[in-house]
């Protein structure tokens, strides 16, 4: 099954510039894996000692994994997968 998988402008150098790749797997872990099997240092980038990084957040639709089952989070056929790194900063000039 085709998973749809948006990517943030920050980790599009490592698909090729592309905002929406596809990838096939059945939690998102396999997904992400599958991502960096074609393109290497993608999960790198997501996750850290095998947990997703503290700044970013992976969603399955509209609901954030860590509140699913986080990696293990079960995929079906027409999910979207959007990775979005957190952000933080602003003040008053």
């Amino acid at each position: 099954m085709a998973i749809e998988v948006r990517v943030p402008t920050v980790l599009r150098q490592y698909t090729g510039g592309e905002k929406a790749v596809y990838a096939q797997g059945a939690t998102v872990g396999a997904v992400l894996d599958e991502l960096d099997r074609r393109h290497p240092g993608f999960k790198g980038q997501v996750l850290d000692d095998g947990q997703v990084r503290k700044f970013v957040n992976i969603y399955v639709n509209d609901e954030d994994i860590r509140y699913l089952g986080k990696l293990e989070t079960l995929l079906q056929e027409g999910d979207v997968l959007s990775i979005l790194p957190a952000v933080a900063g602003g003040g008053v000039a």
